[in-house]
């Protein structure tokens, strides 16, 4: 992931309504949810939904798709997992592993091992 598409993932997340839409969706699953059970179970009107989900939609952290007369988003899990990634490489450079994810992780056994290999010098 590059900064400017961490940025954009980082700003749609940091507002209340998307980062609990979000945490519906993935909670959810791949399958993802119809608009009208999102706005039910989160209590938003249909106007503030689809702005949320629009947003959502542009920084690559939902899909949607139509399926009769219901459309559904579903998370894209790669793109949180791309964060989370970007986060632990390039957050924690200079920490000497401190904040790899914690033991019991699925990351962590991966996180660890790439933090224990010596990193090459660019040739120049």
């Amino acid at each position: 992931m590059k900064t400017a598409d961490a940025i954009k993932v980082l700003s749609a997340l940091a507002q209340e309504s998307r980062l609990a839409i979000f945490r519906l969706l993935i909670e959810q699953g791949p399958e993802g949810l119809p608009v009208g059970v999102i706005g039910e179970r989160l209590g938003l009107p249909s106007a503030t939904l689809s702005f949320h989900l629009k947003e959502l939609l542009h920084a690559g952290l939902v899909t949607s798709r139509q399926s009769g007369r219901f459309i559904y988003y579903a998370p894209v899990i790669a793109s949180m997992n791309g964060l989370v990634d970007y986060l632990t490489e390039n957050c924690c450079a200079g920490s000497g592993g401190d904040c790899l994810p914690a033991p019991g992780t699925k990351r962590t056994a991966v996180k660890r091992a790439a933090a224990a290999k010596p990193r090459r010098a660019k040739a120049s």
